[in-house]
């Protein structure tokens, strides 16, 4: 796979253009499945595992890479389907989701696509593994199914929701106040509902950017003042229809939206997202997911918007 994740620089400037691009793999049968290529560091042939006890079925052992040590987790177990053969025809997509690295097994890797968010869907009931997927797109006359990785690392390696109480501002209440959570996968946007019950939050929630942008214009055609409506919006970045860069670029190009305060959350890490950040014009980014920062950021956003509305 030497070479299948040259030029990242070109990939860059997918971004903010409702563009990215995707690594199809499969697992033991024919079904191809997607991952987001800024979420991949690298391609290897399945190395030597070293098996921890007691460890989580779907957990293989841990792997030895260039001086880390990294959990590899079988990616078609942990969706219900069977394990994947582990020898030197399978291989390990190396990953970083929500400020850790991992492996995850699959049995091939097939190519990568540059591909619009656009035509990416929610997946449709009936495929027996909806639950496991975040999304659906078509290449060649094929459905590819794109998996809730986040879910799967829920399950699996399991993640803190709630924040700590000595983190949690009792001066700053957040009881009448709004935001707009945005976010494909139905884990992320429960944690970011938990959260926001802590701090007594009101909170609408929708599943993608272009529902959140129809949501928006329909609240500016009724002549709702959104600038006091919404404390915030925190949305994710990928999403099918319309991704959070692209929403966000809609949102500060609009004069009735541009001055709600916009927090991009998302799985994705590194200096890309912080220079992305600026490009599009929104106010921060937040990598996932971290409940005591979360909390952080929006109380202090709600003493902002506290302050503005005094006046």
């Amino acid at each position: 796979m030497a070479g299948i994740l040259d030029g990242v620089d070109q990939r860059t400037q997918l971004a903010g253009h409702n563009r990215f691009e995707l690594l199809l793999f499969k697992l033991g049968g024919r079904q191809r499945f997607g991952i987001n290529v800024f979420k991949v560091q690298e391609v290897i042939q399945c190395p030597s595992l070293t098996q921890i006890p007691k460890s989580h079925s779907v957990i293989c052992g841990v792997a030895h890479l260039r001086g880390k040590t990294i959990p590899v987790l079988d990616l078609s177990m942990a969706i219900g389907m069977r394990p994947i053969d582990r020898d030197e025809k399978s291989y390990v997509i190396v990953t970083e989701y929500n400020r850790t690295i991992q492996g995850f097994l699959v049995g091939s890797v097939d190519r990568i696509i540059n591909i619009g968010w656009g035509s990416v869907k929610a997946p449709p009931s009936g495929l027996g593994r909806e639950g496991y997927l975040t999304a659906v797109t078509e290449v060649d006359g094929d459905l590819i199914e794109v998996i809730d990785v986040e879910k799967v690392m829920k399950e699996v390696i399991g993640l803190r929701e709630q924040a700590s109480d000595e983190v949690i501002d009792k001066d700053v209440s957040g009881a009448g106040d709004r935001v707009l959570i945005v976010d494909d996968s139905m884990v992320a946007r429960n944690q970011i509902k938990k959260v926001c019950d802590q701090l007594n939050l009101q909170y609408d929630v929708l599943k993608d950017g272009l529902e959140a942008w129809e949501h928006l214009s329909e609240l500016t055609q009724n002549d709702v003042d959104l600038e006091s409506y919404y404390a915030m919006i925190i949305s994710d970045v990928e999403m099918p229809r319309m991704d959070g860069y692209t929403l966000a670029t809609k949102i500060k190009n609009d004069p009735k939206l541009k001055h709600i305060y916009l927090v991009l959350h998302t799985s994705l890490s590194g200096v890309f997202n912080s220079s992305m950040v600026q490009k599009v014009g929104a106010d921060e980014f937040l990598a996932k997911f971290e409940p005591d920062e979360l909390v952080k950021t929006i109380q202090k956003r709600l003493q902002v918007f506290h302050d503005l509305n005094k006046q």
